[in-house]
């Protein structure tokens, strides 16, 4: 059994064969699926589609690159939508200071708020850090991020910043990126973590892993990113299944 702890359903690429992709991680042993709404025209979708399947939950919240669209109707909307009991986390939230779609002073301000926000409804976060490591682990400090808990999505720190993660309270979250020929340095960092602190994901449709670099991904192929993780930490493939399965149970509250 694996679960796919990140994946966006809800986006387009999804759109005409949602049924065949669900299928085919069925096939792979995908137990469950969290699908991740990012803004708003996404937020609706992403909580029908974990709606109408039992294996599929759903995680909302404003991603940085929209920070700049929040307006005065943004939390209260997400506030409502996000006591549904099929919402299991808030996000995905941060900084991404590589494409700078918002301002960063506007990233700054509204990461804080929503870690505000998804206490105040009482799910963990799901952390978006893209060159931004300094500033992301300052804003978990400060908003003591650790009452929340959650998780560092599609991890792209050191190893030191991995470890004051996992000391907050964070797992960190493994992508298919992993199985690329220039992962060399991410390789050694998850050999020294921790698997009970280790999440996979696909972040579907991106960051397709080996053999499939190139096209769509989708959640039946978090099993490569899994068998990967086994490879790097020298451990079986069902211990690696196991664990990371009951990471994301446990972190999305589901034990």
């Amino acid at each position: 059994m694996l679960i796919d702890s990140h994946a966006h359903l809800e986006m387009p690429d999804f759109r005409k064969d949602l049924e065949g992709v669900l299928l085919r991680a069925k096939d792979s042993g995908i137990e469950y699926i969290f699908t991740v709404g990012t803004e708003k025209k996404d937020w609706k979708r992403a909580l029908e589609i974990a709606s109408l399947y039992p294996n599929i939950y759903a995680i909302l919240g404003v991603h940085p690159h929209n920070a700049k669209e929040i307006d005065e109707e943004t939390y209260p909307a997400l506030r409502k939508l996000c006591q549904n009991e099929k919402v299991k986390a808030y996000g995905e939230i941060g900084l991404d200071f590589y494409r700078n779609h918002s301002p960063r002073d506007i990233q700054l301000k509204r990461f804080r708020e929503q870690i505000g926000l998804a206490k105040e409804l009482k799910l963990p976060i799901v952390v978006h850090d893209r060159e931004a490591h300094q500033e992301t682990l300052e804003i978990l400090k400060s908003e003591k991020a650790w009452e929340n808990g959650g998780i560092i999505h599609c991890f792209s720190g050191d190893e030191k910043m991995a470890k004051t993660c996992i000391d907050m309270g964070f797992y960190i979250s493994i992508p298919g990126s992993i199985t690329y020929k220039n992962a060399g340095p991410f390789h050694e960092i998850v050999k020294r973590l921790p698997l009970e602190s280790l999440l996979v994901e696909t972040d579907a449709p991106f960051l397709t892993p080996v053999p499939f670099r190139g096209k769509r991904n989708e959640p039946s192929y978090v099993r490569y990113t899994a068998e990967k993780v086994a490879e790097i930490k020298k451990i079986p493939f069902e211990k690696v299944a196991e664990v990371t399965t009951e990471n994301a149970l446990r972190v999305f509250r589901l034990l």
